[in-house]
């Protein structure tokens, strides 16, 4: 009894280990791969580079966010140079920041996942790469955090490991609230409005193939007792039909009709007319899932903002600005792992034109307010204590 005491009082105790009760449940056993539910490949076909709406908003949402000026501090000054900054302005050989950023963007919006390499050891990576998502997948351990992640890339598997302290890989993912390990995209959501929105377009294209209106009808008026054409008469009739009068380059071509034949046009019926709405209506459904105002985009019937400067505000303020924070601050944390520093990597509202009003609006409320120190005021403001440089 007092042996064991002794024992349990002893220095040789191992510390105590935190974990979730629900980890081993998670984790579905040693070494499975979890894989991604949905083929982000056949996904970013139709949605990015089959379709216009889609294109636009991964690339409108990647370049604004790509392009914000970034700012690093830790709790006590702001750092005008740093070994992180220096890294994140030249990640690599072949990106700029601008170009690795907007990469990481772009994988997350068509993924819900994005995955950033780093090589070198050291307080700070040597260089950072960003890795295609649709070849990445995870490896929960036994406690349901990830052991490991595969890069596969024709045939072959890269397993990078992951200790305890420290990650090779950043995994940045959008909430998925029906996956444990992956994150769920725009794409995934806005994927019925996707199939409306092309099959949309497939239709219009049809309809510009036969001479942009819907088809009209041949009658066919025989001598008595001849109900209907010959076989032969039949295909040469169609024969004619597709060669001379169908597509753009025969649109307005007169029509020459024979042996009791007689046109017959048909005009759009409410339901082609209503057509035009409906592949509107889709793509005001793109817009929501990426959060773009449907007025950026050219796509009329959206009458929410008052005019474009409103609506570009709101895109920043609802869309941009909380995506960069979220990555910003993953990767900040990511790269504090390294050096053991604590340091926060954030985008500066202060300097994005379309926020400059809304921004100077709080400057001069909270620098009238007098009940307000000056540390608390810079704290309200996302300031450190202090910037570079400061004595005290």
């Amino acid at each position: 009894m007092f042996e064991f005491l002794k024992r349990a009082q002893s220095d040789e105790t191992p510390p105590e280990v935190k974990a979730s009760a629900t980890g081993k449940v998670v984790a579905l056993g040693s070494g499975r791969v979890a894989w991604s539910p949905r083929d982000t490949v056949s996904l970013t076909r139709t949605g990015f580079t089959g379709n216009p709406v889609g294109f636009r908003a991964v690339k409108m949402i990647a370049e604004a966010a790509a392009a914000l000026p970034l700012v690093l501090q830790d709790a006590e000054r702001r750092y005008d140079s740093h070994p992180v900054l220096d890294l994140i302005s030249r990640p690599n050989a072949a990106q700029g920041r601008a170009e690795m950023m907007e990469a990481v963007y772009g994988q997350l919006l068509l993924n819900g996942n994005a995955y950033l390499e780093a090589v070198g050891e050291g307080p700070v990576p040597g260089e950072v790469h960003v890795l295609r998502s649709d070849r990445m997948s995870l490896v929960p351990g036994p406690d349901g955090w990830p052991m490991a992640y595969d890069y596969s890339v024709a045939g072959r598997t890269h397993r990078f490991a992951v200790s305890e302290e420290l990650s090779p890989i950043c995994h940045i993912k959008s909430f998925h609230p029906l996956d444990d390990h992956y994150g769920l995209s725009p794409l995934q959501a806005a994927a019925n409005a996707l199939d409306v929105h092309n099959a949309a377009s497939r239709w219009s294209k049809a309809l510009l193939d036969n001479a942009a209106r819907p088809s009209g009808a041949i009658v066919y008026r025989g001598a008595e007792g001849q109900a209907a054409l010959s076989q032969d008469q039949y295909d040469r009739l169609l024969s004619e039909m597709e060669t001379q009068h169908q597509g753009a380059r025969n649109a307005g071509r007169p029509m020459l009709l024979e042996g009791g034949l007689d046109w017959k046009p048909m005009g759009f019926s409410p339901s082609d007319m209503e057509f035009q709405k409906t592949k509107e209506a889709a793509a005001r459904e793109i817009c929501i899932a990426f959060g773009i105002p449907p007025m950026l985009l050219g796509i009329p019937g959206d009458a929410t903002y008052a005019n474009y400067q409103e609506a570009n505000r709101a895109f920043y303020r609802l869309t941009v600005l909380p995506l960069a924070t979220r990555v910003t601050s993953v990767i900040a944390d990511w790269l504090s792992d390294f050096s053991g520093e604590r340091i926060e990597l954030r985008p500066d509202p202060d300097q994005v034109p379309a926020l400059a009003a809304e921004r100077e609006a709080q400057w001069r409320r909270i620098g009238e307010a007098s009940f307000l120190t000056d540390g608390e005021k810079r704290a309200l403001l996302g300031l450190p204590a202090r910037e570079v440089g400061d004595e005290g």
